[in-house]
């Protein structure tokens, strides 16, 4: 072979050194592959009925198996407590209302950020075989090249030969629906799990309902972590285990009332497992069987698996990788801190977020008027939910159990250690002022920073922004953060907050009048020095929905019956996004809290809002008002 051959070879062999070690820089080069990754998700689990994690759960000896060989990840939280929005920010590595993910179910998908793929496609690119069995329900556009194969019947086992492969089960036995049982389901299915072998939470009425449904949906994680089982059993046969790191999760907080859709720690914090491979050992930096005690977040996920195949995370994720050679163990157990946001659940809107550090959990209800337990649907299929409302409505519930059905408190603080199902909230306590205080400046600081779509009603985005939503973001942060600056106005007591929002409510910007609006409907009748400002608001800004929240705060303060006002909005809407939150607000106002009474003509509705589908959820309810 000539010189100039050799050296052209050399160079050759240079560059795909180069380019390996962009791709793989973590590993041993020329000696290993990446590592196998696996995913095994179930649907709808909070921690709190694994006796892993809590001892008021039930053994779940496969998931407990994954342990023994790996890592328990003792603190660790989906963003979001529903599957849409909590699998966007899985599946980006972004928070939701960065990047327009945040509502469930979506009526429109978003794009990714220009600069971002899903991170499966980042694994195919550098060489992995993709595969999820079966669900996605993203609120995003997939995108070209995410996947190898999805679908039910996707498998790893296609792969080509000696092809690192990342593969997802989703395990679905465990879902809400699963709870959808009827009364002659209660006396002829009798639960594996014996209805008094357990405590019932303190804010649930303890019932022979709310037993039976606590057994049922123990019985339903017993099977699931006999499919876990399954899977291992299956990775074991074909020689999987000493190569593959093993995730199992829920993919969010569980379905007994109030948790899922809620942001309260059973709606978010779910069981985490990691099973460790042999062969690849030298990638994690702590011992096996040990456990984790920083704090995990879903937005974590895609940077971790991005990691430990040795591919270096894009910018533009808002996550941080929690295994590799590479991570600093002081730098995740010393973190404690995630964040969590609600929006709408299907027909059913609301605004929350929340900040949990350490102990204390901080959640921000932005209309604290639209109380938990307003209805939704779906949740309400549920026999346990319906009977916990019958007796509120009979008035047969303790305080504690009641506030489910009750106005809540614009900020409320729990500490979680003594306090874990959010009972008793501190936030009024003088003895906690200064952390009451430094998680209001935490989460302001998040959501400003974001910035926080959710500051813009739905429809507003659909028009504007969901183009490009970290663009539209991105041009008007500042006007985002007034919008959060008028919202906080409702932390003030009224007489400090009057100028600010009189300077609001006459604004040329709908939108701080919107908020200011709200704001006032959280005082209720202590802001009713505005009302000569607000009342000809209802029938003459030129903002439907701030004709709406007019009528509302009205209404809210009994000074007026709202029905005239929002069924004549409701009529003149060709925007479903904007007829359902027009929509919400009557919800709200045929409630038991007030007790108007509407009389919704649909042939008065325009065809593109009739037909859309959570529309119809919400008219399903309110037809017979």
């Amino acid at each position: 072979m000539s010189i100039s051959k050799c050296k052209l070879l050399f160079k050759i062999l240079a560059i795909f050194l180069v380019a390996t070690a962009a791709i793989f820089p973590q590993t041993k080069q020329m000696e290993e592959r990446p590592p196998n990754i696996v995913w095994i998700t179930s649907e709808d689990n909070s921690k709190h009925y694994l006796k892993l994690f809590d001892g008021n759960g039930i053994p779940t000896p496969n998931i407990g198996s994954l342990a023994e060989k790996g890592l328990i990840f003792y603190r660790a939280f989906s963003n979001a407590p529903v599957c849409s929005v909590a699998r966007s920010a899985i599946i980006t590595g972004c928070y939701g209302p960065r990047i327009g993910a945040q509502f469930h179910r979506k009526m429109v998908t978003v794009p990714m950020p220009d600069s971002l793929k899903m991170f499966p496609a980042y694994l195919r690119q550098a060489g992995y075989y993709t595969t999820n069995n079966n669900k996605e329900d993203y609120n995003i556009i997939k995108g070209e090249g995410v996947w190898d194969e999805s679908s039910k019947k996707a498998n790893w086992k296609n792969r080509n030969e000696n092809q690192p492969f990342f593969h997802v089960f989703n395990i679905g036995v465990s879902h809400e629906s699963s709870l959808h049982f009827t009364s002659g389901d209660m006396e002829a299915v009798l639960p594996e799990t014996e209805v008094n072998s357990f405590k019932i939470q303190p804010n649930h009425p303890d019932t022979d309902l709310f037993r039976y449904t606590n057994a049922v949906y123990r019985d339903k994680i017993r099977e699931m972590d006999r499919q876990v089982g399954t899977i291992i059993n299956e990775l074991g046969v074909d020689g999987r285990l000493d190569d593959t790191f093993i995730f199992y999760f829920g993919d969010h907080g569980g379905v007994l009332p109030g948790s899922k859709g809620y942001l309260y720690e059973t709606g978010l914090h779910v069981p985490m497992v990691v099973h460790v491979p042999k062969k690849y050992e030298h990638l994690v930096n702590r011992p096996i069987g040990s456990t984790v005690t920083g704090f995990i977040s879903f937005i974590d996920l895609a940077p971790t698996v991005l990691n430990l195949a040795g591919i270096r995370v894009p910018k533009g994720m808002d996550g941080k990788a929690f295994l590799g050679p590479d991570i600093s163990n002081e730098a995740v157990d010393s973190h404690d801190e995630t964040y969590s946001y609600a929006d709408r659940f299907d027909e059913k809107y609301d605004l929350v977020r929340a900040v949990r550090k350490g102990k204390y959990k901080y959640i921000r209800n932005y209309q604290p008027f639209n109380f938990d337990g307003l209805m939704n649907n779906y949740r309400y299929k549920q026999l346990a939910y319906q009977e916990w409302k019958a007796l509120y409505d009979k008035g047969s519930l303790s305080k504690i159990q009641s506030a489910f059905f009750e106005i809540r408190s614009p900020e409320m603080l729990f500490d979680i250690d003594a306090d874990p199902y959010e009972t008793k909230n501190l936030a009024n306590d003088p003895k906690y002022r200064a952390t009451l205080t430094d998680l209001r400046n935490r989460l302001n600081t998040w959501v400003k920073g974001m910035p926080d779509l959710s500051f813009y009603p739905e429809h507003v985005l659909i028009e504007d922004a969901f183009i490009d939503p970290v663009a539209f973001g991105t041009k008007h942060k500042k006007e985002i953060g007034k919008y959060i600056e008028i919202a906080d106005l409702g932390l003030l007591n009224f007489k400090k907050a009057k100028n600010s929002l009189t300077a609001a409510l006459n604004s040329s910007d709908p939108w701080e009048r919107y908020w200011a609006i709200i704001v006032c409907s959280t005082f209720g009748e202590k802001a009713m020095a505005v009302a000569p400002i607000i009342g000809p608001m209802a029938t003459k800004d030129p903002e439907p929905m701030n004709r709406v929240r007019a009528a509302e705060f009205l209404a809210i303060s009994k000074k007026s019956d709202p029905s005239a006002v929002m069924t004549k909005a409701l009529y003149g809407s060709d925007k479903p996004s904007e007829a359902l939150l027009i929509l919400n607000s009557i919800a709200l106002m045929t409630s038991g809290k007030y007790n108007y009474r509407f009389n919704i003509e649909l042939e008065k509705i325009s065809k593109a809002v009739a037909e859309d589908s959570e529309v119809m959820r919400r008219l399903e309810f309110l037809k017979p008002l």
